[in-house]
């Protein structure tokens, strides 16, 4: 069992940048694949990125390569999203998730991911 709280969504203006946060309760989190998706207004929610449970390898969208980068830190618990050169489209609630299962092509989507956050509001402006 692990719960997920995000933080660090707001308000920015096309070209800019924020940096997500989620922390995870427990001591297990290096044992999870940890993911962040997006879900715009009356839209599906799309994978964003996913990194290993070593924080050794990485996925992305094509839609945020080379814009967004994810990391982790396995010591506070926290997997971070980077989002930079923000775009009106980038616009939705992020969630981020984590993955009990092994580290597969499959973490680009949404069926191995057993816990989700609550999300996040990040919203640019043009």
């Amino acid at each position: 069992q692990v719960q997920l709280v995000e933080s660090g969504g707001g308000l920015v203006q096309a070209g800019g940048s924020l940096t997500l946060s989620c922390a995870a309760s427990g001591r297990t989190f290096s044992t999870y694949t940890m993911g962040w998706f997006r879900q715009a207004p009356g839209k599906n929610r799309d994978f964003v990125a996913a990194i290993r449970k070593d924080g050794g390898s990485t996925y992305y969208a094509d839609s945020v390569k080379g814009r967004f980068t994810i990391s982790r830190d396995n010591a506070k618990n926290t997997v971070y999203l980077q989002m930079n050169s923000l775009k009106p489209e980038d616009t939705a609630v992020y969630y981020c998730a984590a993955d009990p299962g092994p580290w597969t092509i499959l973490v680009i989507s949404r069926t191995p991911y057993d816990y989700w956050g609550q999300g996040t509001q990040v919203t640019v402006s043009s």
